[in-house]
């Protein structure tokens, strides 16, 4: 489906974060059931051996189920909709399970064209003969929609909205007032055979190969608006991406209104059956979705035309997601056969169960998913009016709980209780920028003002927090302060971390209420919360880190969070920095986040992948998409 070209976050390509097991509900300026009742929704055969050797089905395991298809929309981004999007299409390049960036040059191939400090230039070629899934041939001007997507300017000059403004664009979705919006000249170029784009940015960039454009198929979006719902044959599509680039070249506002309500509210479907349009399914990976029962799961067959990146192996031709909340659910329907690849977000007792099955391999793998707490600190774009317990509006006594919340969230009871017995893990994460393991992370967490919130004991820091919240409520104890929290659902470990704070966070005077919800994603951000608990995962690598959670107007600020001082820092993040250069300001950063009492980190994700012996070549990774990044390779 159409998406912003560098996409996808615990679970676009714009944005480069992802809440894990869902969608997220980003702003616009950037924009567990029963083990018997989980297993028994699976409508698959059990497979005897004999037929386990002639296989061609792969059936993944998803926490979340998928909440649209173009995950480039506020409430669908998600890392299901990233591993479902990422089979059906192919771009530029994409990461390996060793976090290295490799071109895809069956697609294309790109390049600096002019490097100055004014004036630094990148060129985008699609190689002659790729096709769409109808068999249209693709070309650079179907890379253009990816400006559309990403330039504030162009949405404001063609008639289709302020981004930033108050109300919603004709494309509502996460690419705006990002790196590409504030630093790219003009419109792209175009070249006379129509196969190159060039982008002019006004500086050098760093990670530039991230911020180049991305196909999509915008013929498909021209019949859709203009009412269309089966495919078009050759001469049909070549006529209407006709029509788009015309109504590209002259911001032609009625055409481009149209394809941005299909492209906002089109794509939102979590059914597809022999009624949905196909037009909707048009991509040029290598599977397409042949049909999706809602909540449940999702079925891509093979692309016949697929020729946009690596060959497939020849041997796999369908490719399942199921949709199972409960980890020990997922684990028996493994050990069943009714799964080939299980990963989520395990328990202690989910481990021992997974390594009990003799069918499967079970690995570690490298995780980037870090869970962490979040308090709200003011309304949220596009949100009713946030006024609760820890508005920045009521100053010093907002701060004040906020920054008792953080000491008392027993992080260390989490990890000791939670993830240690899956991997040894005592210690808290003490960053929302690096990572522990990464070079500069001790160098990090001595200076950012993490020690603030983990330095004694948990008795200790109880103490102060109490001292805080009764310097403004000194009744606390007997009548404790109510927090809405916003509660993952479907989710055993995730309720237990819960239960463990509210436990400890009633010694300093907080009630914790929890509203447990399986669509919490859409939920982030909602002004009926106080704090929020998930984990975000990242889907590349770049000196921007963690930007668009903290950023005035970045796509992943749900709380609302607003510090001039640290959007000044986030700006100088763009250009190409030196090392100790970057690391100084992701300390500012972490100094004036940590003051402010905003969030806390708690654990990066254990992970535990099982995989069916029988399928081989998965190569489980720690960006989104962690399973499927090389799905052509697998093969029984």
């Amino acid at each position: 489906p159409p998406k912003a070209p560098m996409g996808q976050v615990d679970s676009p390509q714009t944005l480069l974060l992802i809440p894990r097991g869902g969608s997220m509900k980003f702003t616009r300026s950037a924009k567990f059931a029963l083990a018997a009742a989980a297993s028994a929704a699976l409508a698959v055969s059990l497979l005897t051996p004999a037929q386990a050797a002639t296989r061609s089905t792969v059936i993944l395991h998803e926490t979340n189920s998928i909440t649209g298809l173009n995950c480039s929309l506020s409430a669908t981004n998600s890392t299901t909709c990233s591993a479902v999007s990422y089979l059906q299409g192919a771009g530029f390049n994409y990461y390996n399970e060793k976090k290295e960036l490799i071109k895809n040059t069956v697609f294309g191939s790109y390049k600096v064209t002019k490097n100055s400090a004014t004036d630094f230039r990148t060129s985008w070629t699609v190689n002659p003969g790729r096709v769409w899934s109808d068999g249209t041939p693709i070309t650079g001007e179907d890379l253009l929609l990816s400006h559309v997507l990403q330039s504030n300017a162009y949405s404001i000059a063609a008639g289709l909205g302020d981004p930033e403004g108050k109300d919603a664009p004709a494309f509502n979705g996460l690419g705006y007032s990002g790196v590409y919006d504030a630093n790219i000249v003009g419109e792209p170029t175009l070249s006379a055979d129509k196969m190159t784009v060039t982008l002019r940015f006004s500086k050098r960039i760093a990670n530039w190969d991230l911020y180049g454009p991305g196909p999509s198929p915008v013929h498909t979006l021209v019949l859709m608006a203009e009412g269309a719902t089966k495919l078009g044959t050759l001469a049909e599509n070549e006529a209407a991406r006709d029509r788009f680039i015309k109504a590209f070249n002259s911001k032609d506002t009625a055409l481009l209104t149209k394809m941005g309500k299909v492209w906002t509210d089109d794509y939102t479907i979590i059914t597809v059956n022999d009624k949905t349009n196909p037009l909707l399914l048009v991509g040029n990976g290598g599977f397409q979705i042949d049909n999706a029962v809602a909540k449940t799961s999702v079925t891509l067959k093979k692309n016949p035309k697929y020729n946009s990146g690596p060959a497939l192996s020849g041997s796999i031709d369908t490719v399942v997601f199921k949709f199972i909340g409960d980890g020990t659910a997922a684990a028996q329907a493994l050990a069943n056969g009714e799964l080939d690849i299980y990963s989520g977000q395990a328990t202690a007792d989910g481990v021992a169960k997974l390594k009990a099955i003799k069918s499967v391999n079970v690995i570690g793998k490298d995780e980037v998913a870090y869970e962490h707490w979040d308090l709200h600190y003011d309304t949220a774009p596009d949100e009713a009016p946030y006024t609760g317990l820890f508005s920045v509006k009521d100053g010093a006594k907002s701060k004040a709980l906020r920054q008792a919340f953080l000491l008392a969230l027993p992080a260390d009871e989490i990890n000791e209780k939670l993830i240690a017995p899956i991997n040894g893990v005592t210690e808290p994460i003490r960053s929302t920028w690096l990572a522990p393991g990464s070079a500069a992370y001790s160098k990090l967490i001595a200076s950012n003002g993490s020690a603030f919130y983990s330095r004694g004991t948990q008795a200790s820091r109880n103490k102060s927090a109490l001292a805080l919240v009764k310097k403004f409520y000194p009744n606390a104890l007997k009548s404790p302060l109510k927090v809405r929290v916003l509660v993952p659902g479907n989710n055993p470990r995730r309720a237990s971390e819960f239960a463990l704070a509210k436990a400890n966070m009633a010694k300093v005077g907080f009630d914790l209420v929890g509203e447990v919800r399986t669509d919490w994603p859409s939920k982030l951000g909602n002004s009926d919360y106080d704090a929020y608990f998930f984990a975000w995962v990242a889907s590349a690598v770049t000196q921007r880190q963690s930007a668009e959670v903290f950023d005035s107007n970045g796509g992943n600020n749900i709380l609302g969070y607003s510090n001039p001082a640290v959007d000044a820092i986030i700006a100088t993040l763009d250009a190409p920095l030196k090392e100790s250069i970057l690391l100084a300001k992701y300390i500012q950063i972490e100094r004036l986040t940590n003051a402010d009492a905003i969030t806390r980190g708690v654990f990066i994700h254990p992970g535990v992948v099982a995989i069916n012996k029988d399928l081989k070549n998965v190569k489980p990774g720690p960006l989104s998409p962690t399973m499927v990044w090389n799905y052509w390779e697998w093969t029984y």
